[in-house]
C-alpha cells in the first residue's frame, strides 16, 4: 500500500524525553503532525515544546501506574481531540544471571517493560475503538522474537509478553478498525545500554555469558550500529501507509538474526514433524524419534 502522508495524526508517544521516544516524537512533528509527548519527569520535555510550541502538548506518565495512564490519555483527548497513534516505548533493562538477580528488580522491569504496555493500551483502547481507527505501536525488541541473550531475562520475558499481548490485541480490535504493530529493533544508539542500565554483580561462573554480553553490549566503544532517527523515520512512514506490518524488523542485526531464527526453528518443526503429529488419538504411534536419541 502506497504513504498517506497528507493526513495530520496525533501521536501518542511514551518515554518521549530520549532514545527512540524522542527520536519519534521529532519525526511525526517533521511530517506534519501532532505529539503529545509523555515521561516520569515532564521537566525533560520542555525543549521539545519550546521548540515545536503548541503541537506538542507534554504530560506527566509513570506508565507502571493505570491510573496515570488514564489521566495521560484524558489529557491527550482534551488537548487535541483524539489519539491516532498510540507508541508504548518506554522500556529499560539491567543485568544480571537469573540465578542471582534481585527478585524486585526483575519484577520492576517487568512493571514497566510488560505491565507499562497494557496500562497504556487498555487506558486508549475505549478512545481508540469509540474513534474506529488508530494505530497501537508497541516497541519490542528482536530479542523479544529470537531471545537467549545472557542477562537480561527480565526483559526479554517481558518483551515476549508485549508480542503474545499485542497478537491478541491485534485480533480482537481489527473489527474495530485498529491496526496494532510491533517494532523489533536491534542495537540502537540511545540510552539503552548507558545510564539507563544498572549491571548488577556477575558471579565468575557467569563471564562466559553474561559478563561478554555486558562487555559486548555495554563496555564496547564502537557504539550500536542503529539510527535512532532512520529508525523513526520508518516508523512514522509505515504508520501513514494504509496498512502496517505486524512486525517490523529495524536494524541489519535485526534481520539477519530473525532470519537465522526463523530458518532454525523451521528446520527444527520439520524434523520432529512427525513425532508431534503423533501425538494425537487418531495418529499411528509410536514414531521414531530423530537420529541422534541415543538410546
Amino acid at each position: 500500500m502506497s504513504e498517506n502522508s497528507s493526513t495530520e495524526k496525533v501521536w501518542f508517544i511514551t518515554g518521549a524525553s530520549r532514545g527512540f521516544g524522542r527520536a519519534l516524537a521529532e519525526a511525526a512533528l517533521k511530517a506534519g503532525d501532532l505529539v503529545v509527548a509523555s515521561a516520569r519527569r515532564p521537566e525533560t520535555l520542555r525543549e521539545l515544546h519550546d521548540v515545536h510550541g503548541d503541537r506538542v502538548h507534554p504530560v506527566a506518565l509513570d506508565v507502571t501506574d493505570p491510573d496515570a495512564a488514564r489521566a495521560a490519555i484524558e489529557a491527550a483527548v482534551t488537548r487535541f481531540g483524539r489519539i491516532d497513534v498510540l507508541v508504548n516505548n518506554a522500556g529499560y533493562a539491567n543485568v544480571s544471571p537469573i540465578e542471582t538477580a534481585d527478585d524486585g528488580d526483575f519484577r520492576a522491569q517487568f512493571e514497566t517493560n510488560f505491565w507499562g504496555v497494557y496500562h497504556v493500551t487498555r487506558a486508549a483502547l475505549p478512545v481508540l475503538r469509540a474513534q474506529g481507527s488508530g494505530t497501537f505501536v508497541q516497541f519490542s525488541s528482536v530479542g523479544g522474537r529470537v531471545g537467549g541473550s545472557p542477562g537480561i531475562a527480565s526483559y526479554q520475558a517481558a518483551k515476549f509478553a508485549v508480542d503474545g499481548f499485542s497478537r491478541v490485541l491485534a485480533a480482537e480490535t481489527a473489527p474495530f478498525g485498529l491496526r496494532v504493530m510491533v517494532v523489533e529493533p536491534s542495537g540502537f544508539a540511545t540510552d539503552w545500554a548507558g545510564s539507563s542500565m544498572t549491571v548488577q554483580d556477575i558471579p565468575e561462573a557467569y563471564d562466559a555469558t553474561v559478563g561478554a554480553m555486558n562487555r559486548r553490549v555495554r563496555q564496547s566503544t564502537a557504539g550500536a550500529a542503529g539510527d535512532p532517527e532512520k529508525g523513526a523515520d520508518i516508523v512514522v512512514r509505515a504508520v501513514h501507509r494504509d496498512e502496517v506490518p505486524g512486525h517490523l524488523l529495524l536494524g541489519v542485526n535485526a534481520v539477519t538474526m530473525a532470519l537465522d531464527y526463523s530458518r532454525a526453528q523451521l528446520a527444527e518443526a520439520r524434523e520432529w514433524e512427525a513425532v508431534s503429529r503423533s501425538a494425537d488419538f487418531a495418529e499411528p504411534a509410536p514414531v521414531p524419534l530423530p537420529s541422534g536419541e541415543g538410546a
